[in-house]
């Protein structure tokens, strides 16, 4: 690539907060709730015009299950998250905690009230551009915006980006997909269809993986061609609605805009084939209408941060517990289609959670505070699905229950960093969890 040498000049900067968060995604929401509630002057920077990431921006209609088939595993932030987007969606039964539908629209208004009812400021529609550096330390980040570019500085950052941009930007080692070809996981633009004839949907199953070879999933799958295959997970969201997490789209890397670009117009071409072969195959589609799809890509994987610990399959399948482990995780391995098993996704013969041994009704692992510290950089915590870990088990902790109390840990973590000379390194786990377990987490 051409380089191009920028005419100097001085740009604003604004120094006046002690912790900054990138990234507005369910981590980055609790971590700016949790430092600003620690005392810490905080700062959230979001991309787009809402908080939430994922879960309202990017149309995902369920969540992950906030339990561990005894009880409630993901608690503290997550669980009053979770409390509060059942409140407000009247079909949802208040013990439910597996699977539950969201109402994107009140997702959002949740994350605002979590995050400046902190004490938190939010800054929306500004994205990170650069990260400077200085002897280990993030001295500032450079932030766009429709005012033009303003340096911000503060004494402890937090990347909750997805992608670690600002940890790798500021040279931290990271991994990235399978460590051999670079292949990631396929990415699905999710949608909503509404005008949902209710009856049909709930007397007739949609099951997420059936295309077994004669239903009439199969047949769909085989007639509309942009159906790649039968992956449909759907949730009822609201009055005649529904929301789909459905389909692939395979060679994308959100670290690479040229490629999310051509694929969030594949995604639209996708969900508008999924609403037609709905309406001729399924009763309660017949009159839908596909109402909206995600501004954001459900990106699945991109960058792992190699930090202090890096959480491996074997502590999966040990469910190893660790001293300094600031949250627990139950949802099992993940791992979406490669692109050279396109042929077994469509005809139903691949179920990408029986590949490894499940959780039983109790089970847990522990997640080490350490994989949130990336090596070699002083004043940065990562949080979400690019912290420290092998690519199995990315494909477990990436999801959003996980993120919540993950970012919780952060931000709290970020505040006592201020009274260690900024060191996120050098705090002590053992008040971490004291604190975490003060506010609520699930830590045995």
């Amino acid at each position: 690539m051409k380089k191009h040498q920028l005419k100097a000049k001085e740009i604003p900067l604004n120094d006046s907060y002690d912790v900054i968060v990138v990234g507005g995604g369910p981590s980055g929401c609790t971590a700016a709730a949790a430092a600003a509630r620690e005392g810490a002057k905080t700062l959230l920077i979001e991309a787009t015009s809402s908080l939430g990431g994922m879960g309202t921006t990017g149309l995902v209609p369920l969540w992950a299950p906030f339990s561990d088939k005894k009880r409630i595993i993901y608690c503290g932030m997550a669980q009053q998250v979770c409390e509060r987007s059942k409140a407000g969606m009247a079909h949802v039964k208040k013990d439910d905690l597996v699977w539950l539908p969201i109402d994107p629209e009140l997702l959002k208004r949740i994350y605002d009230d979590l995050v400046i009812g902190s004490g938190a400021e939010i800054l929306f529609n500004a994205l990170m551009g650069s990260v400077e550096v200085e002897n280990g330390d993030v001295t500032a980040i450079i932030v766009a915006s429709k005012s033009g570019l303003t340096a911000y500085k503060a004494e402890v950052f937090i990347d909750a980006s997805g992608d670690a941009d600002l940890a790798a930007w500021a040279g931290a080692k990271f991994q990235k997909g399978d460590g051999k070809s670079g292949e990631l996981m396929p990415a699905t633009h999710c949608f909503t269809l509404a005008n949902v004839d209710e009856y049909s949907y709930k007397t007739s199953v949609l099951d997420w993986w059936d295309s077994t070879p004669g239903s009439w999933r199969h047949s769909m799958v085989r007639k509309y061609p942009g159906l790649t295959d039968g992956h449909m997970c759907n949730a009822h969201v609201g009055p005649g609605v529904i929301g789909f997490n459905a389909g692939h789209i395979w060679d994308v890397d959100n670290t690479c805009p040229e490629s999310v670009s051509k694929a969030l117009v594949e995604g639209r071409k996708i969900a508008c084939e999924f609403r037609k072969a709905l309406a001729e195959f399924h009763p309660a589609f017949k009159n839908s209408f596909l109402v909206n799809t995600g501004s954001l890509l459900g990106i699945r994987e991109t960058r792992r941060i190699i930090g202090d610990y890096v959480l491996t399959i074997d502590d999966y399948m040990a469910r190893r517990s660790f001293k300094d482990e600031i949250s627990r995780n139950s949802y099992p391995i993940d791992i979406h289609a490669a692109k050279n098993e396109i042929g077994k996704a469509k005809t139903g013969k691949l179920n990408v959670m029986e590949r490894y041994e499940q959780f039983k009704a109790g089970e847990s692992h522990g997640i080490p505070y350490r994989c949130l510290t990336p090596k070699g950089i002083r004043n940065v915590l990562v949080s979400g699905r690019s912290v420290s870990c092998d690519r199995l088990v990315q494909g477990s902790i990436r999801v959003m229950p996980n993120c919540l109390c993950m970012g919780e840990a952060a931000g709290i973590a970020g505040a006592m960093a201020l009274r260690k000379q900024n060191d996120v390194h050098a705090i002590n786990t053992d008040a971490l969890r004291s604190r975490l377990k003060k506010n609520g987490a699930y830590l045995p």
